[in-house]
């Protein structure tokens, strides 16, 4: 027998079967794959459902706190009411409380009404007047406070509308829950109509949602991220100016100078282990050392600041290295066989090399620091702040809140309008987060480089 019959033979399939119709083993093997793969599709589908559905609630709930209704009236500054001596004197002007200047705008809006024809039976100028908030008053007075010599005088405002009124024109609040709620009544939701039939209401974008301070728990309407937007970025300010240096000398030295010895080994296990600790552990730190130790003042941006960076080292030290890592070792060969020191290979050619990755790790670290809320709250910054902290560097030490413990400062609160509230602030958020993102996305591509 030839070689080639040997070979013929060999390669003749057994009787009944093809090579192109896969037997029992087969099938099972491609029926398994197949299932794998049908639960890979299944658990992404999953994840973004669940992704769509969180932002949809999201958006859906909090999109109306960008709106607020308002109420225009014509204020006449009554001196008789705000400046009994005609003196003018800042301090006898001051004395004045906001239950004056309710009266005025109770008149104001009574004049209103009764120019515009507007009436509901069963309505006076004091159940009226509850169409607006509590917070104008005191919005009166701040404007007089001001510059005492508009007393006098007649000026417009674009006052709030009560928490309830607003909550009307944004589906809160209903003529069947009006009648079950002792804040309001059907009578005051058809005067708001009335209202603005005759232009008196508006609803428009609310601005003063960025800018105002947080309110009390009667006055939702009035609350506003403006404290809370301030009191993040110093943190980020801190956090950016320690954590970043810091991360960066620590991975340069422990990648590209320390001796690998167990003392090193110790230092490196140590920082992949904090990276993974909780971060109410960093909060608990700040509050026994920070506070207690070194007495520095509860709810500052600079506790939260010095938190916040310890918790960030780790991330952006790992990330640093993860950079250094990648820059390929014939970099360094060819600047030490040129005749560079081994500070200026690093500084000037595998440090700009890795500088996407550092800044991307940076950025992620930031990012992450930026949305924690369990360490701030041990530190008190929780705590009910109106008052804004003052420019840096006097700002840091000053009482502040940011946006993750303002959200979770409003869902604690039992009025709707609250929940409305943290809701937006969770928007702003994630439009921080999602900005933060795409800058470190830009600087990978901008400093990004090929070898």
């Amino acid at each position: 027998m030839t070689d080639v019959s040997v070979f013929t033979n060999a390669a003749v399939p057994p009787q009944g079967k093809s090579l192109l119709t896969p037997d029992e083993r087969t099938r099972r093997r491609n029926a398994s794959e197949m299932r794998f793969r049908l639960m890979g599709k299944i658990a992404v589908g999953v994840g973004i459902l669940a992704l769509i559905g969180l932002l949809l609630s999201i958006l859906s709930n909090g999109a109306t706190s960008f709106q607020q209704t308002y109420i225009s009236l014509n204020v006449f500054l009554d001196p008789a009411s705000l400046d009994k001596t005609g003196a003018r004197n800042p301090e006898d002007i001051a004395k004045v409380s906001t239950f004056g200047y309710a009266p005025l705008i109770e008149k104001a809006l009574s004049d209103a009404m009764a120019a515009k024809g507007v009436a509901v039976d069963g309505m006076n100028a004091k159940a009226a007047a509850e169409l607006i908030s509590k917070e104008a008053p005191a919005d009166l007075r701040r404007f007089v406070l001001a510059d005492p010599s508009v007393i006098g005088s007649t000026h417009g405002f674009e006052l709030l509308a009560a928490g309830r009124i607003d909550g009307y024109y944004k589906g809160r609040v209903t003529m069947e829950s009006a009648a079950l709620d002792r804040n309001t009544s059907p009578e005051q939701l058809m005067l708001a109509d009335k209202l603005k039939e005759a232009g008196i209401l508006t609803t428009r974008i609310n601005w003063s949602f960025f800018t105002a301070p947080d309110a009390s728990d009667t006055r939702p309407e009035a609350a506003g991220l403006g404290v809370a937007i301030i009191g993040s970025v110093y943190m980020m300010l801190i956090v950016i100016a320690l954590s970043l240096p810091l991360g960066v000398a620590a991975s340069i030295y422990l990648e590209e100078f320390a001796p690998q010895n167990r003392f090193t080994d110790l230092i490196e296990v140590n920082i992949a282990n904090l990276a993974a600790v909780p971060s109410i552990v960093f909060g608990i730190l700040g509050l026994a050392m920070l506070i207690n130790f070194f007495g520095l003042p509860q709810s500052a941006p600079i506790v939260g600041g010095l938190v916040l960076t310890l918790m960030t080292l780790p991330t952006i030290i790992i990330a640093t290295r993860a950079a250094f890592k990648a820059v390929p070792p014939s970099i360094r060969d060819a600047a030490l066989g040129v005749g560079a020191s081994k500070m200026q290979s690093i500084f000037h050619h595998v440090l700009p090399l890795a500088m996407p990755g550092i800044l991307t790790g940076a950025i992620i670290g930031l990012a992450r620091a930026l949305g924690e809320t369990a360490p701030l709250l041990l530190i008190g910054m929780v705590a009910f702040v109106r008052e804004f902290p003052a420019g840096p560097p006097d700002g840091f030490f000053d009482p502040a809140s940011a946006l993750p413990v303002q959200v979770y400062n409003w869902t604690q609160r039992g009025d709707p309008a609250f929940v409305e509230r943290a809701s937006g602030a969770i928007i702003v958020l994630l439009v921080f987060l999602i900005t933060m993102n795409l800058v470190a996305i830009i600087l990978r591509r901008r400093f990004e480089r090929r070898w």
